[in-house]
């Protein structure tokens, strides 16, 4: 995705932050840490990983932040 540019990844960035297209579909667990979008004709995924903190393995507790590292991915979906 860097190949295509500084302001195609910041925009991208925008268009995951103000992401609201959650349906059972894509999101059957109601997490909102998965979602896809097009942009410029590209399609995007986007996903969000808990770490542990030193980023190791997964948290025993995504939802403390005690305890977890959250990881923001976006990815052209053809890299998949």
């Amino acid at each position: 995705m860097s190949a295509l540019g500084v302001a195609f990844s910041h925009r991208a960035l925008a268009l995951v932050q103000r992401f609201e297209d959650f349906t059972p579909d894509n999101d059957p667990h109601r997490e909102h840490d998965f979602g896809s979008f097009t942009l410029r004709g590209h399609k995007l995924f986007w996903k969000i990983d808990y770490y542990d903190k030193a980023c190791e393995c997964g948290s025993e507790d995504p939802a403390d932040p005690a305890q977890t590292t959250r990881v923001l991915t976006i990815m052209l979906a053809e890299e998949y």
